[in-house]
């Protein structure tokens, strides 16, 4: 089906997406196509943001090595996007093999997988191929190396969709698209993105949501340094989407602090629908969830995955191909994150008006003469809603807390915000 996610990743699948330049654009385009309301954004090259300057733009149109005739290509980065290691440099040259072999990378222990391999930001090159290939090299022949490529002053993209919601409060879901070829590890994100903002579209929304299409790491620098003050107002949620593509057990990185509530809204989802997860802690982070939780920005986002990357030996090899993800894993996992937006969507937070504890005799909810009896249970439990109404924890979370019924502690929110002693954000 033409509307499917397989068939999105399929046909996304084969551009040659690095950090900036055309793939990244091409798949933009697309992603536009299948959902209008996507708006392409860019920055120039050179731009500081933070620490990172946005480097220069990438392109290459060809790339491949010869035999010493110069007639049989061995390597041909036109046959495999990976063959060539990301932003090399442009090259020219005859070698021989002892010289040629110190830019060759491949994996002894996977012979016959090609490694990705990457040098965005230190001048570098290199081809990448299968261990097996190598017997094709003679160790005392010289060979053609060729690759066409250019760095100029272009620009940075990304893709931004913004779905309003009757709350200026939003969940925000970030996913990459800098890697060529790479089914798990890149297209089943976007594609699983793509869907989430399919879904958000018909639906009925208290709170607003930002899908965001981004490069890797670079990306998520320039997004904060255009939205941090914004998103540190108002989100209260988000969530790194990789590698959910695949049939295995779902994951999860946590933020720095592991009780955000987006980690808590997540674990909540998978122990509703008794879904086995692996939680790993924001020590073993590899994604965007670096940037988002890092120190100052301190924004509530965890990531969500099946297996995680760097646990699967496909990981950053051909072998992530379209047969390592399905239609299958990749509808299952739509399925858990349109349950988590149910959740989200089914959760309020309220935020004490008042410093210190409120004085409750003042509002008629505490006994005016004090002594050796105890607080009312009612009166001892709205002081404890009151203490954990903080903006940051929902109501799930104060009944889990507390261990009391959601109608029970409706009851008091309903009492406690009519005195105006709490108020709903």
């Amino acid at each position: 089906m033409k509307n499917s996610m397989y068939f999105w990743a399929k046909e996304l699948f084969p551009f040659n997406r690095s950090i900036t330049g055309k793939g990244v654009r091409k798949t933009l385009k697309y992603i536009k196509k299948k959902i209008p309301k996507l708006k392409i954004k860019s920055i120039k090259s050179g731009v500081k943001c933070f620490d990172w300057k946005v480097p220069l733009e990438w392109d290459v149109t060809e790339a491949h090595i010869k035999d010493n005739s110069n007639k049989k290509i061995i390597v041909d980065f036109k046959k495999n996007n990976l063959h060539l290691m990301g932003y090399s440099s442009p090259v020219n040259k005859l070698m021989n093999f002892r010289e040629l072999k110190e830019r060759l990378h491949t994996l002894p222990k996977q012979p016959d997988a090609i490694p990705y391999r990457t040098s965005y930001y230190a001048k570098n090159w290199g081809f990448c191929l299968k261990h097996n290939q190598l017997k094709k090299f003679k160790i005392d022949s010289k060979y053609h190396v060729l690759i066409n490529s250019k760095f100029f002053k272009g620009v940075l993209n990304h893709g931004e969709i913004f779905i309003k919601g009757k709350s200026k409060k939003e969940i925000l879901f970030s996913t990459n698209i800098c890697h060529p070829s790479l089914a798990n590890n890149e297209i089943s994100g976007p594609v699983l993105g793509m869907q989430i903002a399919k879904y958000l579209k018909n639906k009925k929304r208290k709170y607003s949501y930002r899908v965001i299409f981004i490069p890797e790491t670079i990306g998520a620098v320039v997004f904060l340094k255009k939205n941090l003050n914004h998103l540190k107002k108002n989100l209260i949620a988000g969530f790194v989407l990789t590698c959910v593509g695949d049939d295995n057990n779902y994951s999860k990185v946590s933020s720095k602090s592991g009780r955000s509530f987006a980690d808590r809204i997540l674990e909540k989802n998978f122990q509703d629908k008794k879904i086995k997860f692996k939680n790993y802690s924001y020590l073993f982070r590899g994604s965007d969830e670096r940037q988002y939780c890092s120190p100052g920005v301190d924004l509530p986002v965890c990531s969500f995955l099946r297996t995680k990357y760097g646990e699967f030996k496909e990981y950053h090899t051909s072998n992530d191909n379209l047969n390592y993800i399905s239609n299958g894993g990749l509808n299952n996992s739509f399925k858990v994150m349109k349950k988590l937006i149910n959740n989200i969507e089914s959760s309020d937070f309220y935020k004490v008006t008042k410093y210190c504890e409120p004085f409750m005799t003042k509002y008629n909810l505490k006994r005016s003469i004090s002594g050796e009896q105890k607080l009312e249970k009612k009166t001892k439990l709205m002081i404890d809603v009151i203490a954990y109404c903080d903006g940051q924890n929902s109501l799930h979370d104060i009944s889990k807390i507390l261990n009391t019924n959601l109608n029970v502690l409706g009851t008091i929110i309903k009492i406690l915000t009519k005195l105006k002693i709490i108020k709903k954000l």
